[in-house]
């Protein structure tokens, strides 16, 4: 047996090759050469894979090796005859000088040499979630806002779109389909560069020189390996790198209790979840559950929807092949949640499911709920409300029809004798500050933690705020306001003499007030019962969170202010009437309403009607003088009356003129 290495530049004597036996060429440079001698002596040259060097670019480096006994390829034949002549002394005669085989692509088969992504798919008939189902629409009309199926705002037009993109890298377990484009590169000794080979629809490529590969079917990760096997049965020492440029899409059937059932053409690379949404997902009659894949009458898989939805688990979405069947099965036993959970629901229970299963399925409670217990309502039974505790939940079963209810533990007003309270005191104390107290601490009390008033104080002029009596009385103000613009806009309605007047104006000089009075702050004063010449406060009032009390100097002053000829603070006179501050205001100028005089006390109390200015002033009061708005309107009917009895007059003297 003779072993030959060929290397660029070893001459080889004939009795050298004469000599028979099997030959091997782990050096293929010039491989061809030594093939042809190799013929001449009566061998046979076959090929065969010997090294796949898989570099992460879907390239692969083939050899081969001569040996008798085996067919002889029409490539080396037409090398032999070409390049073997006879010689004299072939010792002394070099090998030429081999070129590698070029490999043309025909006119027709040539494709675009940019493409380098999968093609997009005809996109997936998208269909609008359907109306609510009955039992959707019966718990909405409880809870009063819409309560949906778990998914259903993945079935929404505007909802994101889950078809597979149209670039994107094929992952390794992808099966090569009919219609596919693939990308085949060879470099060595035979070379061509970005080839397109389109899959028929037998499965099959055809490589120049090399002929029919049969591709379908066949992984991605092996597709290298079956086309470079092929090629090697006519060439060796070459590197070959394999790529899927464009994908041909699939058609699958959606069957079952889907939305709009029927073929998709979708991506090559899409899975069940693809193909549910395409068809617009599970009708108000399926499920989210059982959704069957059967690929050539065998049941492939059974996904649930919710381990896609609630964990992130896509591990059972299989990849979809030209030809499956999706079977949405009907929908099982259904139950709401609602309340303080962490996802409001109507969720799909499963066979051996409980209440606290479907619980967990929301998510489970929120921050504020209350965990103690749990309230169910059977709709098809004259039960009502029933409450269960934790552990009893979690041995009921998941019925059809039930909703689990779970309460919310805030939000409670709490008797104020329960609670402890923070009240702020400033002003004229000792000591002003934020004092904590327990339930049940009286006004004396807390003045006492704060080391009592000063010299200064004066009681009657407190201002004590409470927070909840804020919160009423803001509720008050805001159903009067709105009484008051109902009553305002539909006067001229009722009223005949405002019918023919600018409708437009009035209505907006009726919003313009309403806007005023809305955004007016309210406080939540409590007019305390204290007395002009009180040194203390009321003692047996009981504090609640949150009060404000500020206790102010004794005032010095009397304001007017108003329609009032000189509006300013005057110095209070002890005994001085309210009528003697608004003479030493100048008194009232002619827009003045002098009957509706009213008196704002220190303590928030208000004065006004018949002997308001007879009545003593007191430290702190505050006089208004409100304008007259019937004096304009007085002297706007005056006016409309001269003109009338001006052009009546005028009128007349032109009917004498004209008769005399």
């Amino acid at each position: 047996m003779l072993c030959l290495t060929e290397k660029s530049g070893i001459r080889h004597s004939e009795h050298d090759l004469l000599m028979g036996g099997p030959l091997n060429i782990t050096k293929l440079g010039n491989g061809a050469g030594l093939a042809l001698l190799a013929l001449c002596c009566g061998l046979s040259v076959t090929a065969a894979r010997s090294q796949v060097v898989d570099t992460g670019q879907g390239t692969s480096t083939y050899s081969g090796q001569v040996s008798s006994g085996s067919a002889q390829s029409g490539a080396a034949q037409n090398a032999t005859n070409r390049a073997l002549q006879p010689a004299p002394n072939v010792q002394n005669t070099a090998i030429s000088d081999y070129r590698p085989t070029q490999i043309q692509v025909p006119a027709e088969g040539q494709s675009s040499s940019d493409a380098q992504a999968p093609a997009p798919q005809p996109r997936a008939r998208r269909s609008p979630a359907g109306p609510p189902g009955e039992f959707e629409a019966f718990i909405s009309e409880i809870v009063g806002k819409p309560i949906r199926r778990l998914g259903s705002d993945l079935l929404t037009p505007d909802a994101r779109d889950f078809t597979a993109p149209p670039v994107v890298s094929v992952p390794p377990d992808y099966r090569i389909n009919p219609g596919d484009e693939i990308r085949l590169g060879l470099t060595g000794n035979v070379q061509a560069t970005n080839l397109r080979l389109k899959v028929d629809t037998e499965g099959r490529i055809f490589v120049p020189e090399v002929g029919a590969v049969q591709v379908a079917g066949v992984a991605y990760r092996d597709l290298q390996a079956v086309i470079g096997r092929a090629v090697s049965r006519q060439y060796r020492d070459f590197t070959a790198s394999v790529g899927v440029t464009r994908l041909n899409g699939i058609t699958v059937y959606v069957t079952g209790f889907a939305a709009v059932p029927g073929s998709y053409t979708v991506s090559s690379l899409s899975t069940v979840v693809n193909a549910v949404l395409a068809a617009g997902g599970p009708a108000a009659g399926g499920s989210f559950r059982s959704i069957q894949v059967r690929r050539g009458g065998k049941l492939i898989s059974d996904f649930d929807f919710y381990d896609f939805l609630l964990k992130g688990d896509k591990s059972a979405d299989a990849v979809l092949q030209n030809g499956d069947v999706i079977f949405i099965a009907p929908a099982g036993a259904q139950v709401a949640t609602i309340g303080s959970v962490n996802n409001e629901a109507i969720y799909e229970a499963r066979a051996g499911d409980t209440l606290k299963d479907v619980l967990v399925y929301a998510g489970g409670v929120n921050t504020v709920a209350d965990i103690r217990r749990l309230h169910v309502l059977d709709p098809m039974s004259d039960q009502g409300w029933q409450e269960l505790t934790p552990e009893e939940a979690a041995k009921t079963p998941a019925r059809r029809g039930l909703v689990l209810r779970v309460l919310s533990a805030v939000g409670i007003a709490q008797p104020a004798q329960r609670l402890p309270s923070l009240v702020t005191i400033g002003g004229e104390v000792q000591k002003p500050g934020r004092y904590f107290v327990q339930p049940g601490t009286t006004l004396d009390e807390v003045i006492a933690k704060a080391g009592g008033l000063t010299a200064q104080a004066y009681p009657f002029g407190a201002v004590f705020v409470r927070d909840s009596l804020r919160r009423q009385q803001t509720y008050n103000f805001s159903k009067a306001v709105d009484e008051l613009k109902v009553t305002l806009t539909a006067e001229p309605l009722v009223r005949y003499e405002n019918q023919d007047k600018d409708l437009t104006a009035r209505l907006s000089a009726v919003d313009a007030l309403v806007n005023q009075l809305n955004g007016r702050r309210i406080e939540g004063r409590l007019v305390l019962p204290v007395a002009p010449n009180d040194q203390s406060l009321p003692a047996a009032f009981i504090v609640e969170n949150n009060d404000n009390l500020v206790i102010p100097t004794r005032s010095l002053a009397v304001g007017v202010y108003g329609m009032v000829n000189s509006s300013a603070d005057f110095r209070y006179n002890a005994g001085a009437k309210v009528g003697d501050y608004l003479k030493l205001a100048g008194g009232f100028n002619r827009l003045a309403d002098r009957k509706h005089v009213f008196v704002v006390r220190a303590n928030g109390t208000l004065l006004s009607g018949r002997g308001t200015l007879g009545a003593v002033a007191l430290p702190g009061d505050l006089v208004f003088v409100p304008i007259d708005s019937q004096r304009g309107a007085f002297w706007a009917r005056f006016k409309d009356l001269l003109n009338f009895g001006f052009q009546g007059a005028l009128a007349t003297a032109s009917i004498v003129a004209v008769t005399k």
